[in-house]
């Protein structure tokens, strides 16, 4: 931020307080007032008080910006091309386009880097300070910020926006943008509309989110959905639909609201499909019993593969408890996931489907088996010549996966 834009947006934010406006109920206060005090320190250039400025609509610009905006970050908010922003240190300011990242020429100072992510923080209510040095939060516009503070980090505060992205809503535009191929989407296609339970696998950044949207357009009209996550991230177009997102604990220690509670509350809500976000922890444990529970449902896991996100599944509910064991957990997870969608990243940042697998139902000495139905090769993700091994769920609704997997298998 420069001088000039700092100095005006100090007697902006004097003005407003002075004069008692509510920026948020008038949207045109803050660009009026920036233009007035714009013009203002244009004529006292002109009188010599200090340097003229150079643009008086992009300083005016900014000055909004910094006032109701995110100052400096704020062209990379309005700029669709950008996908993530992250700020390493002050000098360090980072973006990412189609999934490359790329060094800004923002500088920021460490007080403007505290004061953007306060702002952001206003909205969520949640905080992060030296008791709670990390913090996950949602922005108003359905970004994902994410903070961590010294003595955690080294010397300066890390902060990750992950962007949103409204553009990509249903399997049929993920077709479009080459990240799947049409008999692929039309065999998730069937296989959401049938209930079956899918697992959505792969490392950071292949777009997890992104796919569980696309799934769930292909979900019945008539479904009442719950969606449980750490911080709003899924936007469904669902009519009746119920979101619930974690609390962070009182400076007292008090009111948190974990993942495994909002997994336990969802289920009293009268479901026809259950969604989280994201599992990392025991609460993998109670998503198992909400899918055995008859429950359709769907979430996101990090792995390298989709044979080693079932393996991820069945170790990840161990950590609930000691009287957890292996000797349950397998068998659930073999019983209760259909379907693993597994995403991968091109080196461009490209991001595509890699494997398509089914699960068979039964274990082989500790192992949940899985049956390749797409497999990436030479670049392209195509059919195995596999069909689902259990077909109940499709069966149920008078649907054949094989008229699907069969089409262009010649």
């Amino acid at each position: 931020m420069t001088d000039p834009v700092r100095t005006i947006a100090e007697r902006v934010r004097t003005r407003v307080l002075r004069e008692g406006i509510d920026l948020g109920a008038d949207g045109t206060a803050a660009r009026r007032f920036a233009d007035e005090e714009v013009r203002r320190y244009s004529e006292r250039a002109l009188a010599g008080a200090h340097a003229q400025l150079a643009d008086e609509s992009g300083t005016a610009r900014d000055v909004v910006a910094a006032i109701t905006g995110y100052g400096p970050l704020q062209p990379f908010f309005d700029d669709p091309s950008v996908e993530e922003i992250w700020i390493n240190a002050p000098t360090r300011v980072f973006v990412a386009r189609d999934g490359v990242g790329e060094l800004t020429p923002v500088v920021l100072s460490d007080r403007e880097v505290r004061e953007l992510v306060e702002r952001m923080l206003q909205h969520s209510g949640r905080r992060v300070d030296l008791s709670s040095p990390f913090v996950d939060a949602s922005l108003p516009d359905g970004s994902r910020l994410h903070v961590v503070i010294p003595d955690v980090t080294r010397a300066h505060w890390a902060v990750n926006i992950r962007k949103f992205r409204r553009s990509i809503r249903s399997l049929s535009q993920l077709v479009e943008l080459g990240s799947l191929t049409r008999q692929a989407a039309e065999f998730l296609r069937m296989s959401v509309l049938v209930g079956a339970n899918i697992l959505v696998s792969g490392a950071t950044h292949t777009g997890k989110t992104t796919m569980l949207n696309a799934l769930m357009s292909a979900a019945r009209t008539g479904d009442r959905v719950v969606t449980v996550e750490e911080t709003f991230e899924l936007d469904l177009d669902v009519r009746d639909l119920v979101s619930m997102q974690c609390r962070q604990p009182s400076l007292e220690g008090t009111g948190e609201i974990t993942l495994r509670r909002l997994i336990k509350e969802a289920l009293r809500m009268r479901p026809d499909r259950l969604i989280v976000g994201e599992v990392r922890e025991a609460e993998s444990l109670d998503l198992l019993i909400a899918l055995n529970s008859g429950v359709p449902g769907m979430c996101t896991i990090h792995a390298n593969t989709a044979r080693d996100a079932l393996t991820k599944l069945c170790t990840l509910p161990l950590l609930a408890g000691r009287n957890i064991d292996a000797s349950f957990v397998v068998p659930t997870v073999a019983s209760c996931i259909d379907l693993v969608v597994h995403l991968g990243m091109d080196r461009d940042g490209g991001r595509h489907v890699a494997e398509v697998g089914a699960t068979s139902g039964a274990t082989v000495d500790g192992v949940v088996e899985l049956e390749p139905i797409f497999t990436r090769r030479s670049g392209q993700l195509v059919p195995t010549g596999a069909l689902p091994p259990r077909r109940e769920k499709y069966d149920a609704v008078g649907l054949d996966p094989a008229i699907v997997l069969a089409r262009d298998a010649a």
